[in-house]
C-alpha cells in the first residue's frame, strides 16, 4: 500500500537512447516520512551525449567519465524498486529508461507497482511545485525524485482513497 512505503524515481539521459541513464534520482517513503534517498550520477553506454541533453540538465561526458555503469549501481537499487510502489511524474518515461537500461546489461527487469504524479495531477511538475510551494532544480533527477515524493505525500493525505 503506497500509504505505507513507496519509492520516487527520477532518471536523467544523456541523449535519446532511453539506455542512456546518467543520474538516478531516488528518495524512499515510509509512513510519510523520507528515510533514503540516492542521488548518483551514473556513466552511459560510451559515455555519449547529445548536446541538447547537456543542455536540459548540465551533466556532461567529463562528469560521468569515472563514473559506476548502471549495472554497477543497480544492486543499490534494486530493493527500492523491486516489489515496491514506484511513482515518478511521467512514470511511462522513467519506466522506460529503467527497462531499456536494464536489457542494455541483461539484467531482467523487477515487476512493481507504478504510480504518475503526471497523470494524478495533470500538470508539469515545475508548475505543480510552484503551486504547491515545493523547492525544486528541476532536471536534477534527485530533486525531481524528491519534488514527485512530495506531490504523491500531498496526494495521499488529500484522497480518502487511492487506487492500489
Amino acid at each position: 500500500m503506497p500509504r505505507q512505503a513507496f519509492t520516487a524515481i527520477d532518471f536523467e539521459t544523456a541523449n535519446a537512447n532511453r539506455n542512456s541513464i546518467c543520474q538516478v534520482g531516488l528518495v524512499r517513503v515510509m509512513r510519510g516520512q523520507v528515510v533514503d534517498q540516492i542521488n548518483v550520477l551514473v556513466r552511459p553506454p560510451q559515455n555519449e551525449y547529445n548536446p541538447f541533453n547537456i543542455g536540459i540538465h548540465g551533466i556532461t561526458p567529463a562528469m560521468t567519465a569515472n563514473a559506476l555503469s548502471f549495472d554497477k549501481v543497480w544492486p543499490a537499487l534494486e530493493h527500492y524498486i523491486a516489489g515496491q510502489h514506484v511513482v515518478a511524474h511521467n512514470i511511462g518515461f522513467d519506466k522506460s529508461c529503467l527497462i531499456h537500461t536494464l536489457e542494455h546489461y541483461h539484467i531482467s527487469a523487477p515487476s512493481f507497482k507504478a504510480h504518475c504524479t503526471y497523470k494524478l495531477y495533470k500538470g508539469k511538475l515545475s508548475t505543480l511545485c510552484m503551486k504547491y510551494n515545493i523547492e525544486l532544480k528541476h532536471h536534477d533527477a534527485h530533486s525531481d525524485a524528491l519534488a514527485c515524493a512530495q506531490l504523491f505525500m500531498h496526494h495521499l493525505n488529500t484522497t480518502r482513497s487511492y487506487p492500489m
